[in-house]
């Protein structure tokens, strides 16, 4: 599904706004060695910004940070979730501090989900993946 503008710009913004568990992971994913899946970060889908996104696995990873646990995050999360599930994009979360105690066992980890993933499934994909806390 294609973005609004407005999101558009807001992910043009947030590019610029990494924050660092996000530039640890960027940097990792963006190597693209051996052939493996490319990333795009900030990416827009519908209403929402994706923090990275392989288009060929249809796999989204949001880091979540503290907040993501706060008030109505959770709800909220779950129904962007279930967009995105809609959409045969699945998520994979995972914890900001886990990304920021070991950023290179993380993105191995991601890489390998996405290289597993088949490529652009005709069904969506089903339930989101959640990594332990």
């Amino acid at each position: 599904m294609r973005a609004h503008t407005h999101v558009h710009r807001r992910a043009k913004r947030l590019r610029a706004e990494l924050s660092l568990p996000e530039t640890l992971l960027w940097v990792r994913l963006r190597r693209r060695e051996d052939g493996g899946p490319a990333f795009r970060r900030q990416h827009p889908v519908g209403p929402y910004v994706l923090d990275f996104y392989c288009a060929q696995a249809r796999l989204c990873v949001e880091v979540d940070g503290w907040a993501h646990g706060t008030e109505d995050r959770p709800r909220r999360d779950a129904r962007r979730d279930a967009y995105l599930r809609g959409e045969g994009i699945s998520v994979y979360r995972i914890a900001a501090a886990d990304v920021l105690r070991d950023p290179d066992s993380i993105a191995e980890g991601i890489v390998r989900l996405a290289a597993e993933r088949p490529a652009r499934p005709d069904a969506p994909s089903g339930a989101s993946r959640h990594l332990p806390r």
